[in-house]
Formats: structure tokens, sequence, C-alpha cells
């Protein structure tokens, strides 16, 4: 450990923050703990909408433990949700803002005993948690089970954590269990027996299909998992390794890259001093054609990403003041951009083409930094941003998640996405020396997948009795 802050690497950036970050080494999050695929990331991706699949989240993800009398206390001063009704044994996606009203990060809370609670997902949200609860003088602990590429031991988690979902699910619960799938609402969480190991499950869903998110202590992780196998055989399930993992996001639209909001601003000085100069935050890098001179230009409100109804002024939180005055709006939306065959096509044959070719697409995620940012057109002007891009084998498209003005947000709305960065690229080893193109794309909904929207999100399944 250098001893220094994340305070100290800004104060000793020669230019601005923004193009600080912009030519930062680190590439996209990597998912360790397992194989880039276990048959291809096609099969993997069709199996999630017409069979199910078995995720292994159990390495790529942060986790904090949060106990004490104080600890929903804590935990209701800085999230944007309301507490009025958290019992025992449900779940809520956590959003904390800073006093300015920008997100910071969400993860997903599990309120696990009466002054228990764990919070899963980036560690950006759990930063601000932890710093909060050493120093804002409350009576909690606050444990943090680092995720496995950050850590001296990648394989000592506290916690095994599997996600299996889609049309079979529930047919495989039913058989490794022996017992009927329980009937819970979306996100409320119960117990079962697998492999004579107790799991709690969640219920929930990644990519619209309905499912379970089971998770127990470490040791017993291996024998859960090679039981969920043994069950999925017979129904058509799949595992999930790293390639495909990523790209769920894109049918079931939930953006997961917004740039922590703390870079500037006297009221988070205190904080950057506290973030070390080895943390994520100090490593955060951001790509794409999307490019200002002002950090805070990259920073996201909650009904940026789609978050606008979680804000309840029912309780006293760190940002209250400022999301009460952007109540109002006006906000941009969140939508799918389905980029159009013939302009994605021709980018991509610029790379069996003499001369600059375009930003290479990976797939099935093109994404090739730890926060990208795209600009998005309408006739010609800036009308939003693009955040995350990459190819889905169920909807047979190049998909995008972005936020657009209101105006331009309807479904049908034609715009068109810039893609590559500016002069030839950044200093990021991800980038290759290339040119910018623009790529016509149809405004759609979010989730863009049919069954994620009229099941899922709309109710179906997530309406299910307690």
């Amino acid at each position: 450990m250098s001893g220094k802050s994340l305070q100290d690497v800004l104060n000793g950036v020669p230019a601005n923050v923004a193009d600080h970050l912009r030519n930062l080494q680190a590439g996209p999050n990597v998912y360790p703990g397992v194989p880039p695929e276990y048959t291809n990331w096609r099969d993997e991706q069709l199996a999630w909408q017409q069979t199910c699949v078995l995720f292994n989240q159990s390495f790529h993800m942060a986790e904090l433990l949060v106990e004490g009398p104080d600890a929903l206390k804590l935990l209701s001063y800085l999230g944007v949700n309301s507490f009025a009704r958290f019992p025992v044994d449900t779940a809520k996606q956590f959003v904390p803002c800073t006093p300015d009203g920008y997100v910071i990060g969400d993860v997903i809370l599990f309120h696990l005993a009466e002054t228990t609670f764990n919070l899963v997902g980036r560690i950006p949200a759990l930063n601000w948690v932890r710093y909060h609860a050493e120093t804002g003088g409350y009576d909690v602990t606050a444990t943090l089970d680092e995720r496995s590429a950050a850590r001296p031991d990648p394989f000592n988690r506290t916690s095994y954590r599997y996600q299996i979902q889609g049309p079979n699910a529930t047919k495989v619960i039913e058989k490794v269990t022996g017992e009927p799938a329980p009937g819970l609402k979306f996100f409320h969480m119960t117990r079962m027996t697998i492999a004579g190991k107790q799991v709690r499950a969640l219920r929930h869903g990644m990519a619209g299909q309905p499912g379970y998110e089971l998770f127990g202590p470490w040791a017993e992780g291996e024998e859960v998992h090679q039981a969920l196998v043994e069950a999925g055989e017979e129904y058509g399930m799949r595992l999930v390794g790293g390639r495909a993992y990523s790209s769920n996001t894109l049918e079931s639209g939930w953006i997961p890259s917004p740039l922590p909001a703390i870079y500037t601003g006297e009221a988070l000085k205190a904080y950057r001093q506290w973030l070390p100069d080895t943390s994520y935050e100090a490593a955060a890098s951001i790509g794409g054609s999307f490019v200002s001179d002002d950090i805070e230009d990259y920073y996201l409100t909650p009904w940026d990403l789609g978050y606008g109804s979680f804000v309840k002024f029912d309780h006293d939180f760190i940002g209250r003041k400022a999301l009460e005055a952007k109540a109002a709006g006006p906000h941009r939306k969140k939508v799918t951009l389905a980029l159009d065959n013939a302009g994605f096509l021709k980018a991509v044959n610029t790379q069996l083409e003499r001369g600059l070719p375009a930003k290479w697409f990976e797939f099935p995620s093109a994404v090739y930094s730890m926060h990208p940012y795209d600009l998005v057109k309408v006739h010609g002007e800036p009308g939003g941003i693009s955040t995350w891009i990459g190819y889905s084998a169920n909807e047979r498209k190049m998909l995008t998640l972005a936020m657009l003005d209101e105006d331009h947000a309807e479904p049908g709305a034609q715009v068109s996405l810039v893609w590559g960065e500016p002069d030839g690229g950044s200093d990021k080893l991800t980038v290759e020396g290339h040119g910018q193109v623009e790529i016509g794309a149809t405004v759609s909904p979010v989730p863009y997948a049919e069954v994620a929207r009229k099941v899922y999100a709309d109710g179906g399944w997530r309406a299910a009795t307690a």
C-alpha cells in the first residue's frame, strides 16, 4: 500500500479528471472463476430464453455485511429508496447518491435478520456505505468480502452465489429439492434444502426470465452446484461462462456501469481522501465516443438509469434536497437502441479493407473500458448517451442500452450511434488505432426482449403470491 488516496491521485492529474480517466489502462471488468465459455456463448445466451441457465456469481461481485443496532438507520440515510417497509427475508435494489443527487452505484440489499443486512454488487456503493459506517458515528460493523479479482485468496469467499433462470428454472428447483418450487413474490426470500444443505433463495431474474438466486456458506458451494448441474441435465440447462454473462443485461435492460459521481465537489473531498489510490474508483476508466472535459457530464441521476420510481422523499437521506429539485424534470429516458443491420455490417466490413478500420466490435459484449460512454445523435446533434453495447443471439441484433433526451425517446424514433473514440483513440491498451463511424439505430423499449417486458417487468411471475 502506498498510503496515498484518490484525492492525492487527482491532485497530481496534469489535465482534467475526465481526460485522466479516458486514458487509464483498465479494460472492462473481468469475470474470474468461470471459463469464458462452457459450450459457446451463443448457445448459452439462447438457453436463458429457451431452457434455463446456471450463473455462477460467486467470484465477480463484492459483498458488504452490515450488522448492528444502527444498520437500518445508516442504510436509510444513504439510500434514495424508501425503508418504510423492508421486512426480514426481502431484498431491494439499493441506490445511494451524492449530495448533488448523482448516483454512486447500485447494488442488491438483502435483509437477512433483524439488524443484519448484506449488500452485493459492484464496489463503489459498498465503499460509500463503509465510509459512513466508519466515520458517521453509527453503532454498526461493516465487513467487506472483496471480489475474487481484488483479493490475495480469490477462491476463499464467504458465500457461494448462484442464479438459475429461464423457462425451466422452476422444474430444476423442484427436481433438486424434491419439493414444489416456492411461490415467492419478486425479491422475497425463503430457504430450501439442496444436497442436504440449507440454501437461502431469492426470487429474481437477470434476463427477464423467472429464477432464483441461491446462496450459502462457501464450503458448501461445490456440493450444491453439482446437485443443480445434475438436476438441470433433463431440462436442457446450460452453465454460463464469462463471455455470455455480461451480455444478459442487453435483453433485461439493467445498466451495469454508472461512473461513481465522486470526483468533484468539496463535500466529497473527505471521501476521496478516505479512498486509497488502489481503489476501484482510482482505476475507473471511461471510454467511447462521448467526450467532455467536464467529468460531471458523465455523472448520472436516478432517472437516467430508470430508477426514478425508487426515489422516495419519505425519509432524510444524502442527496434528498438536490433530488427534490430535479424531480420535476426534464429527465433523460432509458431506452434500448437496435443498431441498423446494414450500418453495423458496414462498420464491421472495415476490418476486411485496407485503410483505417472502425473500432473493433468484440462479441458478445463490445465493451472495452470499465465505464463505456458513447454519443448518440439525433438529426446530427447530441441527443443522449449509450452505456452498454453487444450482440444478442436471441434477438439477432446488436443492441445498446442508452439514455436519451425525452423528446427523442419514443420507440421507433431514428437516431445514430457514434462508434469509436475521436482522433484515433485514447491511450488505453484496449484501444487500437481506428476511425469513428456513425451507425443508424432505432429507439426501442427497455427491456428489449418481449418476454422481459410482458412477463417480467409488467408483472407476470413477479406478481406471484408470497
